[in-house]
């Protein structure tokens, strides 16, 4: 038998975002104790009157406790409660001193007056017009959301996933989620196809159902997308729909077609592949995919063969006149890669640490400036676009400022119609580059410009689809230089040393003396390596080498779950590093001021981008935001946006490149096992500027350079590109 109950919520003792289940202390009508009650609430605010249903249990730890089956809200009446609600910090614009100053001048009207009349509260000292208009949005927002929220509440939605779907569709919200569930998926980041699948089910759509079907193999094409596959094949395809969605075949076949049918998938035959698969051999790839894959080929070709708006050099006299200039002698690759530059449209060169491809850009640069010709430098991150910056004494710029985003079209601005202003562009730290980004990208240079990619093919691949700069010079189609000479100067960094004994897959070579730059901490035990590495970052590395905690130590790690993943690695060291307890929890998360944090969702709006590092600098309670510094720029992030960051004193090696780093602590185990390949413990060696330690064991580190096999994309560029130009 269900119990019914009226109280007001005086505290929130916890709530998860994730799926709104909550712990308050209600005040109850006719009981003089606080009473416990927990369930899944949407937003619970203090100050708020609700009616619940439930029924009484007792706690073993916590004693007696209402388990709310069902509630309702009601604004709040009591003047006291009227301060609590806006001071909860739900009203945009009113925190709880401004709530104090409200709620004295007009009291129990104080809620009717917002609605009413609402800019009568210019009456309160620190009420300007600007803020009043803010209160009057939010208040609108809040009363609609609460009804979404209501409604979403009973299908399973937590309450930031149903702010996120309020911004995106307003007041369509409920009517869209009842129409198709499966929309939230591909319009609301953070929200995926689980989670939608999750709603639809409460509100009765058929697991067989077309509709699902449609939107479960576009899921699967998503996430193996985020596993780096162009495209992938379509029986294996077909067994893992079956497997993850549960369909019969022919729904799927039905499916695909209607996708096809949509514009929201291309299937392409794979026939003249040497790798077949039984029945039907084609390869299904989500739209985007195929249209930039194609558009990198055909625009690569077009590129290449246009006739070159730099006049034509004498490449030798170039040498000659600039190693005089710069006072150096190029060894052979390098006199090689300055000839391809003056003499191709479109270059790749690739060397590991210590090989010379800053020097070669330097040389570029220094040929070509005097020729009064228009040069611009790029990376994919910002802090390789700095490190570049910083090298050349040229400007460099990150390829999405470069191309610039622009909100309204929704787009990059530059592109066939709005070229680059450039004769000459070259990208570093080229093998960043995905298979969308680099469509984007060549879109934009003009077709008289050289084209040179300067990277390290060795490195991990992009954390995007592709293998894009793996493709171009695996083709064959476009002129590339090695540069594989180590100067004298890197041949002293023990760092560049081990970086290049990995690469061969040689084990590196151990020093654990003062004087050395690598180091390698024997530990087995993954607490111990938790505790080493807390006490390197927190003690022993600052103490020794004088590097700054917070700003010069990286940890990097090849997993994300277990004690030394990114996860569990990150809260280790929060607590270690950043005393502050000044901070906001979304879910199991807290963000303190001082944190580190990094973006993991390109955000054009704030122009900032996938892998760009920032500090938390302060919290604003009135208006919900966190303030995020990054590079010196200060951007507000709402509490609900929260998802699209996350804390980085550890971040992984996929994330950590483009980015160098004065010091690296890197743990190798053997539970690492099923992730240990030499390019992602190359990668992670290579981040280190100055100081490189691994902490595990040398089983795992011989397990992790003997694996030379990288996991196999499933891309075609290489195939496109050989294709148009032995046509051309």
């Amino acid at each position: 038998m269900l119990t019914h109950l009226k109280g007001q919520i005086e505290r929130i003792t916890y709530t998860n975002e994730e799926n709104g289940y909550s712990v308050v202390k209600l005040k109850v009508y006719g009981r003089a104790d606080l009473i416990n009650a927990v369930g899944n609430m949407m937003a619970p605010t203090p100050g708020e009157i609700i009616e619940l249903k439930g029924e009484w249990s007792n706690h073993p730890k916590f004693g007696e406790q209402f388990k709310i089956t069902h509630y309702k809200t009601e604004v709040p009446a009591t003047v006291y409660g009227i301060r609590k609600y806006l001071g909860s910090g739900l009203i945009k614009g009113i925190g709880p001193v401004m709530a104090k100053r409200i709620v004295k001048k007009f009291g129990e009207n104080t809620l009717d007056l917002i609605e009413k009349d609402p800019g009568r509260l210019a009456e309160v000292a620190g009420i300007g017009k600007k803020r009043i208009a803010m209160i009057k949005v939010a208040w609108e927002e809040q009363k609609e959301i609460r009804e979404v929220m209501l409604f979403l509440q009973t299908h399973g939605v937590s309450s930031g996933y149903a702010t996120k779907i309020f911004k995106q569709y307003g007041d369509q919200s409920i009517q869209v989620v009842q129409e198709n569930p499966y929309r939230l998926a591909m319009d609301i980041f953070g929200i995926g196809f689980v989670t939608a699948d999750g709603i639809a089910e409460k509100l009765g759509f058929d697991k067989q159902c077309q509709i699902r079907a449609e939107a479960g193999i576009l899921y699967i094409l998503h996430q193996l997308a985020d596993e780096g596959h162009v495209y992938f094949p379509y029986e294996p395809l077909v067994q893992k729909c079956r497997e993850m969605l549960g369909i019969n075949p022919e729904l799927i076949s039905q499916a695909m077609d209607a996708n096809v049918l949509a514009n929201r998938i291309v299937m392409e035959d794979l026939n003249d592949d040497a790798e077949t698969f039984q029945g039907n051999n084609k390869g299904v790839f989500l739209k985007k995919f195929h249209v930039s894959e194609t558009g990198i080929a055909a625009r690569m070709k077009r590129l290449f063969n246009a006739p070159k708006a730099i006049r034509a050099i004498d490449a030798q006299k170039a040498v000659d006149w600039v190693q005089k200039r710069l006072s150096i002698g190029l060894a052979e690759s390098q006199v090689k890669a300055i000839k391809e530059a003056a003499r191709s449209k479109v270059l790749v060169i690739t060397g590991g640490p210590g090989t010379g491809k800053t020097t070669i850009i330097n040389a570029i640069l220094k040929i070509f400036s005097p020729l009064k010709i228009r040069i611009q430098l790029a990376a994919p991150t910002g802090r390789a676009a700095k490190r570049m910056s910083e090298a050349t004494g040229h400007e460099a710029m990150t390829l999405h400022r470069l191309l610039e985003y622009s909100m309204k079209k929704g787009g990059f601005k530059k592109d066939q119609k709005h070229p680059l202003p450039c004769d000459i562009l070259i990208v570093d730290e080229a093998s960043m580059i995905d298979t969308i980004l680099m469509h984007h990208l060549l879109k934009a240079i003009p077709l008289g410009a050289t084209f040179i990619l300067v990277g390290d093919i060795h490195q991990l691949p992009s954390v995007g689809a592709g293998n894009v700069l793996k493709d171009i010079m695996a083709s064959a189609a476009i002129p590339v230089v090695v540069l594989d000479k180590i100067f004298r100067q890197a041949r002293e960094s023990r760092i560049i040393v081990n970086a290049h004994r990995i690469n061969e897959g040689k084990m590196p070579l151990r020093q654990n003396r003062g004087e050395s730059d690598f180091f390698f901490i024997e530990q087995e035990d993954p607490e111990q390596v938790l505790n080493t590495i807390l006490d390197l970052a927190g003690k022993r590395v600052p103490d020794y080498f004088g590097f700054d905690p917070m700003n010069d130590i990286q940890v990097l790690t090849p997993m994300h779950r277990g004690i030394v993943g990114a996860g569990n690695l990150n809260l280790a060291l929060q607590n270690r590093l950043n005393q502050n307890t000044q901070g906001v929890e979304r879910g199991n998360r807290t963000f303190r001021i001082g944190d580190k944090v990094m973006q993991i969702k390109n955000n054009y709006d704030k122009e900032v981008f996938n892998g760009d590092m920032g500090r938390i600098v302060r919290l604003e309670p009135e208006t919900r935001e966190v303030v995020i510094s990054f590079e010196g720029r200060e951007l507000p992030y709402d509490f609900t946006d929260l998802d699209e960051v996350i804390l980085s004193y550890a971040v992984s090696v996929h994330k950590s490149q483009g980015s160098e780093y004065p010091a690296v602590i890197i743990p190798i185990l053997i539970q690492h096992y099923m992730l240990l390949q030499r390019n992602l413990i190359y990668t992670a060696v290579t981040r280190g500027k100055k100081l490189v330690i691994l902490v595990g064991t040398r089983k795992a580190l011989a397990i992790g350079i003997r694996n030379d096999k990288t996991l196999k994309r499933y891309t075609l560029l290489e195939k496109r590109l050989q294709s148009v130009y032995s046509h051309g």
